[in-house]
Parts: structure tokens; sequence; C-alpha cells
């Protein structure tokens, strides 16, 4: 088999930078098993400057080409992409709109779908639209006296609320609420990550994670793995990758058949209908009335050391290395 050339692009400049980094890791050690692969790692930094490991400064040109810097080294042809970006500009659909732009294929969800799953608001329209149960939510679009006081009614209707931030992944700029005295700064806050701020009802509910992907075709959903948070918290971003966190998460939760089932089920429906693409990992809570709400969508899961989306796939009874390849020669032979 012809070798392909296969760009490793990571970083991003963004909240989630040195996490997408660590993913790549994952995925670097995983290509480095598949013999028909020829990969080069490229970091994308807050400048929109890319760099090898080696430091030398390139560019993507819409002829598929890396281009660097220095002239007498001779330009890359890039037959595939993997973003492996958290957040902006990889979550978001921005950069797939560019490899859409140049003909460029690429592994993960497409450029619309990206930005329909990462914007809170146009998710969870979409959830409703589909018919898949969510929490119940308030939309704002300014930060002004209307909106504290939108927020106020929610709060005295709900007892305690999640503030969050409509653009931003891994729970940045997302603040649980129970006081009206934490809430005017926790809102002014949230805006500052993004133009439109959602608040929701504050779910007790466990959180369990479906690791939902392609094979040959076939969209699989696992079986719901758990995050389990320590007392009185949730799982914030420094809870999901700081090295002193008390999460623990569970492979494979213990919840009732049918309940699995019926999460299985919703996590294949929103995938399917939201036009999903390789892979998701697509969060729900479980109440104690066993009332189930599908909470988010991160179209392209963290691949650290503690992230369960390679974790339930493997536990499923795939290989990450050739579900992998699978999906990139499937795609390239199009």
């Amino acid at each position: 088999m012809t070798q392909k050339n296969i760009l490793l692009l990571c970083g991003g400049g963004g909240d989630e930078h040195s996490i997408s980094l660590l993913s790549a890791n994952y995925f670097e050690a995983q290509l480095a098993t598949l013999a028909h692969f020829n990969v080069l790692r490229v970091e994308l930094n807050a400048q929109g400057q890319y760099h090898t490991a080696a430091g030398e400064l390139c560019e993507l040109t819409n002829s598929r080409q890396l281009r660097f810097s220095d002239s007498d080294k001779t330009a890359w042809n890039v037959d595939y992409v993997i973003p492996c970006i958290h957040g902006y500009p990889g979550e978001t659909g921005d950069i797939q709109s560019y490899f859409e732009l140049i003909n460029l294929p690429y592994f993960g969800c497409d450029s619309e779908a990206s930005s329909n799953c990462f914007n809170k608001v146009t998710a969870k329209m979409w959830f409703s639209a589909l018919g898949i149960p969510n929490t119940p939510y308030i939309f704002l679009n300014e930060f002004n006296d209307d909106a504290v006081k939108q927020t106020e009614q929610a709060l005295e209707k709900w007892g305690s609320i999640f503030i969050k931030a409509a653009s931003q992944g891994s729970s940045v700029g997302c603040y649980r609420v129970d006081s009206i005295d934490q809430l005017a700064k926790s809102l002014q806050e949230a805006f500052t990550f993004s133009p439109y701020v959602v608040v929701e009802k504050t779910i007790s509910a466990r959180e369990l994670e479906v690791a939902t992907y392609e094979v040959d075709g076939e969209i699989i959903a696992t079986k719901p793995g758990e995050i389990i948070c320590a007392s009185n918290t949730f799982y914030s971003f420094d809870e999901k990758y700081a090295d002193n966190s008390q999460a623990q998460t569970v492979i494979e939760a213990d919840v009732d058949a049918a309940i699995a089932k019926q999460i299985q089920d919703y996590a294949i429906k929103a995938f399917k209908g939201m036009k999903l693409r390789h892979l998701s990992r697509i969060d729900f809570f479980l109440t104690d009335e066993n009332e189930i709400l599908l909470n988010e969508i991160n179209t392209f899961p963290g691949q650290t050391h503690i992230s369960m989306f390679p974790k339930m796939l493997q536990n499923h009874g795939h290989d990450f290395a050739q579900y992998l390849s699978n999906n990139i020669l499937a795609q390239l032979q199009d």
C-alpha cells in the first residue's frame, strides 16, 4: 500500500491548547503503529502560525501542501488532516471550513456539525427539535439589567442554576450559582467568554458519557461510562485535567440495561440527526427518578490518559489504531 501523508494538527492557541497537545500524543502513538501512514505533527499557535516539533515555521496552502519558511526545504504534500484541536478553532468548525474550501479530506465532524454542537444555544435547539430530552434553559444575548432579572427569576424558579458561556468547551466560562449574591458576577464573567450565555436548571444527577463513533459505516454507541465528582462539585476544567482532581471515571456505569439502551439510542439519534461523523462523546444526566437528559456533545473528545472516549471504544472491543485507519482509508477512497 502506498504511504499516505497525514498531517496531525494540534494546539489551536485557545483555552484548551495544552490539552490538545496531550491528545495529539495519543494520536501520534496510534498512527506510529500504522506503516501505511507517514505522519507529520504540526502545532498551531495563538498567533495563527504553524510550526513543526523542531520549531520550523510553515503554512498550509490552498494547494494542499505544507510550505516551509526555509525556502530550501521541499514542500510537503498533505493527503489528509487530523485536526486534533479542542475548542477554538477545531470544535467550532472554523478550521474545517478551510479544509472544505481547499478540498482537503479530514478526520472528524464537518464544519456545520461542529459549530452546531459547540454552540450551546444551537445544540439545545437541535436536541429539542430531534425530540431528545435536555435540561430546562433560557438564552441570553447581552449582559444588562434585563438579563440579570431573567437569571434571578430562573434561580428563584429552579433553586440552583448553571450559567454557561454558549461558545466554550471543557466547562470554560461555566458557573454554578446557588445564591443570588453570586449571580450578577458569574453572569458578567460568562459574557467575557462568549457573546451568548445559557442559563440551565441545576440537575441533581449522575453524569454519564457515551463514546459514539463510526466503524465500517455503522454508528456505534458504547455502554455509558460514568463521571463521579467529589461531593458538591461539578466536572469543571480543573476537575477534568488537574493532577489533584478528585473526579473518578467508570468505563462501564452500573445502570439498568433498559436505561443504558435508551441512552445509547438517544446518542445514535443525536449522531445521525446532527450529521456527525467519525467520532463524538455524548454526555447525559440520569436523575434519581431515572429521567435521561442530554447534556452536551463533544465533537472532538479528549484522548489524554484520563479521557473516557478511547477507553470506552476499547472496552467495546475496537482497536483505536485500526478504527482510525479504517475511517481515513475509507474517506481517501471516496
